[in-house]
């Protein structure tokens, strides 16, 4: 059953459901304001989302539906998720309702940005076949960026919301650029 190509459940598709519920938690903890344990489960996710990939293809369980959900868990925990984590640190302490307005509206175009990105890339691929380079920055470099940027926000190397906000912009553009980012 675990090593059925065709069952929905096998083990390549199970790992990438942890992808997707470590994700969504980890939105739970952000809205919480417990940041740490939401990066602590992004990681996770990041791991899982390595895994899928090997176990797909060293038990040939790679399908049209594992390249679906691991699209989905890769919006959830990579595009969605990040997005809430430094969207709540630039806003936990400003009392500026036209920021928070203006990052909003940066954070849904990173957020469309990141959709648009994995469903170009659904177009392209073909289930169990890696390409040697993408074409723009995959939705994982997406997040570890964001997650940059909260690092620099959060040890006060950046302070303005306003400047994180152009970088994100800056990451959201690259999602779809033409940018060739070498497969690992």
């Amino acid at each position: 059953m675990l090593y059925d190509k065709d069952n929905r459940f096998n083990l390549a598709n199970l790992i990438t459901f942890g992808n997707i519920a470590c994700g969504v938690i980890a939105m739970h903890f952000i809205m919480q304001g417990n940041f740490t344990v939401a990066i602590i489960l992004a990681w996770i996710a990041g791991a899982l989302d390595i895994a899928d990939g090997k176990v797909a293809r060293k038990y040939n369980l790679s399908t049209e539906f594992g390249v679906q959900v691991d699209s989905f868990a890769d919006f959830i925990s990579f595009v969605v998720m990040p997005s809430f984590l430094l969207y709540y640190a630039l806003i936990a302490h400003q009392e500026s309702f036209i920021l928070e307005f203006v990052l909003g509206i940066i954070f849904i175009f990173y957020i469309v940005a990141g959709l648009r990105r994995l469903i170009e890339f659904n177009l392209k691929v073909e289930a169990g076949k890696v390409s040697k380079y993408f074409e723009g920055v995959p939705t994982p470099l997406g997040a570890i960026l964001l997650w940059v940027l909260y690092l620099i926000y959060t040890f006060e190397l950046i302070t303005n919301g306003y400047i994180i906000g152009l970088l994100v912009i800056l990451v959201g553009y690259m999602l779809n650029s033409k940018i060739k980012i070498p497969h690992p």
